[in-house]
């Protein structure tokens, strides 16, 4: 067979599990930031093809998750260390005995943090690149920023709640396409096990910390640097804008939600069930 049963691939879900928790330091951070920076490109590529023509269509809306997907192909066939998908193999790999729970502990706490660095680097990179202004001065919004800001609204005006159960469905399907990936044993493999669960998480509109770390930034940035044209694209007042765009209301209403729902979607019902199907003696 040109691909691994589920029981081989939770196997070798676990070995890689631990292997992510014994990982250097350095090494572990530059993968990290890697990773934030891979899964930031698929986000810049779907909010270019969300503000194009298409966009709130069914079509525009399968477009917009199709391509995010790129992201996720670059970290694992590249090779990089997302927190969302080592929330499925670490914790696997903990309760299976292989790897330390101080272990896991420490991959997720530095590739959260490295996800976040990679990902504010190429916000301010893509940011720089002017694409949000339709002139170099900035003096107008072009269509993808005002997509970009759209987007980051809709995230940072989501429920406690809400933003959990997305995070928890978000984060089901990205492990099941990470598990497929480790299934396939070539390139053509790993891009089909990869594509339709991130083209359906996406276009479900579930919620990813790592995106997030791009989306709701990128927001952010545009927001802070002409508030006046942000807020009238957006249809509210600068004091209303600038009250949630900015990093304290990111962190409390997005993000910390956010990250318990993907812990929850990829240590549990994929890590935890898989464990407890192919390896629990």
């Amino acid at each position: 067979m040109n691909f691994m049963t589920p029981a081989e691939v939770a196997a070798s879900v676990c070995a890689a599990g631990k292997a992510k928790t014994e990982l250097p330091l350095m090494k572990m951070i530059v993968l990290g930031i890697l990773a934030g920076v891979y899964i930031g490109f698929g986000a810049n590529l779907a909010t270019k093809i969300g503000s194009m023509e298409a966009a709130g269509t069914s079509g525009g809306q399968f477009l917009f998750g199709a391509v995010f997907s790129v992201g996720l192909m670059l970290v694992v066939i590249a090779g990089a260390e997302l927190f969302t998908g080592n929330n499925m193999a670490c914790f696997a790999s903990a309760i299976n005995g292989q790897a330390s729970w101080g272990g896991l502990l420490y991959n997720w706490v530095v590739v959260w943090l490295a996800n976040f660095a990679g990902s504010l680097l190429l916000v301010y990179i893509i940011f720089f690149g002017m694409f949000w202004a339709t002139g170099m001065d900035g003096a107008a919004l072009s269509a993808m920023g005002i997509k970009a800001l759209s987007i980051a609204k809709g995230k940072l005006t989501l429920t406690w709640g809400a933003a959990f159960f997305r995070a928890i469905c978000c984060n089901w399907l990205v492990c099941l396409a990470v598990w497929m990936a480790f299934a396939a044993k070539d390139i053509v493999g790993k891009i089909f096990a990869i594509f339709f669960p991130i083209m359906a998480f996406v276009s479900s509109g579930f919620e990813h910390s790592v995106a997030n770390m791009f989306f709701i930034p990128m927001g952010i940035t545009i927001a802070q640097t002409v508030p006046d044209a942000a807020a009238k694209a957006l249809e509210m007042s600068p004091d209303a804008l600038l009250s949630i765009f900015n990093y304290g209301h990111l962190l409390t209403a997005n993000l910390i939600p956010v990250t318990l729902g993907n812990i929850v979607g990829g240590a549990i019902f994929v890590g935890t069930f898989y464990w407890f199907v192919y390896l629990k003696k």
